[in-house]
């Protein structure tokens, strides 16, 4: 029977590294590659050629031409993720980049970017070891995941936690059902795809426990509420792509291919199995009318079937046989 849970809000024990990402610090982050991108502008951060800073560098996703660029002291890179690099606000107007250094160490440093401008809005630097998870739409909230055993290496246990962009603090305790206590023991898992929703509100994670069962997570960053929904077993999860659909109103998991799983109903967190292709929505319609309808089938196939017979045996049916 599926569980559906609200629950903390998990984050991945383990990324998949990306081309000139680094991932062997509390922040997963990558330098190079796509970059992210906002409308017509993407932006990438770049190792500098001396390799004593960094460039973020805007983009245009147009004919590709290479515009301004910010020189930052030190390594930072964009936050990777399950769904690759991110960081960047749904509304376009603030970018947040993650300390590239080499081992777990803290304090863990953070920059807030404005692209617009392409200036530098302030450091957070945190005591503890802390990755990046997500962001609200309007960058009010950043979502961070913070580990457990720092120093051991140990990745696999940790909680989220919200930092208020506005009042530049960390919110005490930890992004969890309102039914849980601090006390409940954190969960586990490898982030293997995700997706958010058009506005950016809703983040939504597929996840893989230690022990094999697959799960999504879902974020509401903007109420800063996360549910976590129990998924049936599935040993390709490395082939399943999350998506949404029906106006964000239906999350979908399918095979690379296309071919698809299962869906869930945002809100109610309902799992439903898409047909073979044969629509039965006339039967379950309205029972009278399916009803009346495979009855008249019934009759028109044993009118069919008694019409062979009288042409077969026609002394029969007039009673002359």
């Amino acid at each position: 029977m599926r569980r559906l849970s609200l629950c903390l809000a998990v984050a991945a024990a383990a990324l998949a590294a990306a081309p000139a990402a680094h991932a062997d610090g509390p922040m997963f982050v990558t330098q190079d590659g796509t970059g992210v991108a906002h409308g017509s502008l993407r932006y990438v951060a770049v190792n500098t050629t001396s390799g004593r800073g960094t460039d973020l560098v805007e983009v245009s996703t147009r004919d590709h031409s290479v515009g301004p660029a910010l020189r930052i002291p030190g390594e930072w890179g964009l936050p990777y993720t399950a769904a690759g690099a991110e960081g960047l606000s749904h509304d376009g107007r603030t970018l947040v980049l993650g300390s590239a250094g080499i081992g777990i160490s803290s304090p863990s440093r953070f920059l807030v970017v404005d692209p617009q401008h392409l200036r530098v809005v302030r450091t957070i630097a945190l005591d503890g070891y802390f990755t990046y998870d997500a962001l609200s739409p309007d960058a009010s909230t950043l979502y961070l995941i913070q580990y457990t055993h720092g120093r051991s290496q140990d990745t696999s246990r940790y909680i989220v936690r919200a930092y208020d962009m506005r009042t530049n603090r960390l919110l005490p305790g930890k992004i969890a059902a309102r039914d849980e206590s601090d006390d409940e023991e954190t969960m586990a898992g490898y982030a293997m795809t995700r997706t958010t929703s058009a506005g950016g509100r809703w983040v939504y994670t597929l996840y893989q426990k230690p022990s094999g069962e697959p799960f999504v997570h879902a974020l509401d960053t903007v109420r800063r509420v996360a549910y976590c929904i129990d998924l049936p077993e599935n040993r390709g999860l490395g082939n399943i792509v999350l998506s949404l659909r029906d106006h964000d109103r239906t999350l979908v998991a399918h095979w690379r291919s296309g071919r698809p799983w299962l869906n869930v109903a945002v809100g109610s967190w309902q799992i439903s199995y898409p047909g073979s292709g044969f629509s039965w929505a006339w039967v379950g319609a309205g029972a009278g009318g399916g009803l009346a309808l495979l009855a008249a089938l019934g009759v028109l196939l044993l009118r069919r079937r008694r019409g062979k017979e009288i042409d077969q045996h026609p002394g029969q049916e007039l009673g002359l046989a």
